[in-house]
This record gives structure tokens, sequence and C-alpha cells, in this order.
């Protein structure tokens, strides 16, 4: 892993798991990461990751049928 700061306006309400949580399912849904890299970098279980993606508006299914094969394979 490699660490990143960030420098937001003080005006953004939003802290830091809430942030580490919409990078993840960005990430996760641009397939830049697995369901369970997603779900570590938002320092959550999988299945914590995946209850709430629905709260934060990203899709849970991949877009790619290899990558959700190889996610239930993994779960």
């Amino acid at each position: 892993m490699r660490t990143v700061s960030l420098t937001l306006p003080e005006n953004l309400d939003i802290n830091e798991s809430e942030l580490k949580i919409l990078l993840a399912g960005e990430l996760y849904e641009r397939e830049k990461l697995s369901l369970g890299q997603a779900a570590h970098l938002a320092g959550l279980s999988k299945r914590a990751f995946i209850e709430i993606m629905g709260m934060y508006g990203f899709s849970l299914f991949s877009k790619s049928e290899e990558d959700l094969l190889s996610d239930i394979t993994n779960a």
C-alpha cells in the first residue's frame, strides 16, 4: 500500500472514513480495485462494504463477467 496526502477545503463536511468509502467505491466501479481491495481500502469487511455501496450510490455489479465470477469465487 502507498500513502496519499490530500488537502481538502475547510467547508467540505466529510470525515476520513466517508472519504475512504467514496474513493473505494469509485475505484471499484472503475474496475481499478477488486471488491476485496475496495473493502480493505474503506476499512470494512467485504460484507459491510457490499451493504454500504448502495447507500453511496455505487453499483455492486462489475461490468466484467470475469471479475464478477472471481468475486463470487473469492467471497
